[in-house]
């Protein structure tokens, strides 16, 4: 009898969220009385608002909610995106150029699977969100990293991308405001590689998940709207989940030509159907409701941003720029390896995060997750008396 593998070779290669990984982990470690702070997990700390909530009760209540809807999703929500991409994005779009998706993450998926054959390269500038590549390679796609470090404030140029474009690429993925770093492309720069996208024909998948997110008045400024002809070859992602503090309510969508969207359309269909009406309903409270909580929120991230950098700086071997959206800090930790740390030798930032877990109790995401060894990502998606407490444990661990 033929032996088969148990598990696909196409599963089994797949990486485990290293985020989740370590949030479990600090969760875990919680769970057992252990009085650990987490900066893993890209989750703001704030409860959804309310008038959101209370469209999600109405929601419930009614029965029409109780039965499938358009697997794309309902028109009113894909209105109201479309709406919001010609307010934020500055491009302008129908609703039927919108597939709304179980979160980001089917949104990013489902873009790779679309426009992705085996073998095809995607130019990947890191360091980069831990999903980017396992979508890719899923999709049969070459993930190409494009590394930008601290000292570029983690933004590649074009010349990058040239360096590194191939035969084989047909897909640039651009991400500004940027998980892991914050990293915000200006609006010159991110003509400057719109253009170069355009005038060597690749598709781009620009993930727009954190653009609500900026601070010192810079605006994350669209790719399709910095270079108006790439939007037929281009395809947005977004979600409430981090603008609306509304990670668990998994709600995000794709937009783009209307070729692709109707593939990604017929992919949803066979894979997940609609998304919860529920979900949807509180979406279109979100999109089309006051946005004053939402200012609010962003209001004390910028404070907590301003706190984590000041604090982190103060710690020698450390390097911390100033990110200019989303809600990382992600740190430069290159001068504390190849040092004695706790009688160990600590030659990677995986190694590192792993004592800091131990020693200091502080969970945070090591740069291996991102890319290369040397960096570690810390959120401030969390209440102002935990950060301060845990980046004083990181003083006074390398005090």
């Amino acid at each position: 009898m033929t032996e088969f593998p148990r598990i696909s070779k196409r599963i089994a290669a797949i990486a485990e969220s290293a985020t989740l990984k370590v949030d479990a982990k600090a969760k875990a470690l919680q769970a057992a009385g252990r009085p650990v702070i987490s900066y893993a997990a890209g989750e703001p700390d704030f409860a959804t608002p309310a008038h959101i909530v209370e469209a999600a009760v109405k929601a419930v209540q009614d029965p029409k909610n109780h039965r499938y809807t358009p697997a794309i999703g309902l028109p009113d929500l894909r209105e109201a995106i479309a709406h919001k991409t010609k307010v934020d994005s500055g491009t302008e779009i129908s609703a039927a150029q919108v597939v709304v998706t179980n979160g980001g993450k089917q949104a990013v998926y489902q873009a790779f699977a679309t426009i992705v054959d085996p073998g095809d390269e995607v130019l990947m500038p890191t360091p980069f969100w831990t999903t980017y590549p396992e979508a890719i390679r899923l999709a049969g796609g070459v993930p190409v990293e494009v590394f930008a470090g601290a000292d570029q404030n983690y933004l590649v140029t074009v010349e990058q991308l040239e360096a590194a474009r191939g035969p084989r690429s047909k897909v640039l993925l651009f991400v500004s405001p940027s998980n892991p770093t914050g990293a915000v492309y200006s609006p010159e720069q991110t003509e400057a590689i719109g253009r170069w996208a355009y005038e060597n024909g690749l598709w781009v998948i620009t993930d727009e998940i954190y653009q609500n997110l900026t601070y010192d008045g810079i605006k994350a400024t669209s790719i399709t709207e910095a270079v108006p002809e790439l939007i037929d070859r281009t395809i947005m992602v977004n979600g409430v989940a981090k603008s609306y503090a509304m990670t668990g309510w998994r709600l995000g969508w794709m937009a783009g030509p209307l070729d692709a969207m109707k593939a990604a359309g017929n992919l949803q269909s066979h894979l997940t159907s609609n998304v919860s009406n529920i979900s949807q309903r509180a979406a279109i409270a979100a999109l089309t409701g006051p946005q004053d909580e939402v200012l609010a929120m962003r209001e004390a991230f910028d404070r907590r941003r301003k706190l984590a950098v000041s604090e982190l700086n103060k710690i020698e071997g450390w390097l911390a720029p100033t990110p200019q959206g989303a809600f990382y800090v992600y740190s430069d930790v290159s001068e504390l390896l190849g040092r004695n740390w706790g009688g160990t030798q600590i030659n990677t930032s995986l190694e590192l995060c792993d004592y800091i877990l131990d020693a200091a109790e502080v969970a945070l995401v090591p740069g291996e997750a991102f890319g290369p060894s040397g960096y570690v990502r810390l959120s401030y998606a969390l209440g102002d008396a935990q950060l301060l407490e845990g980046i004083q444990r990181l003083q006074k661990l390398f005090g």
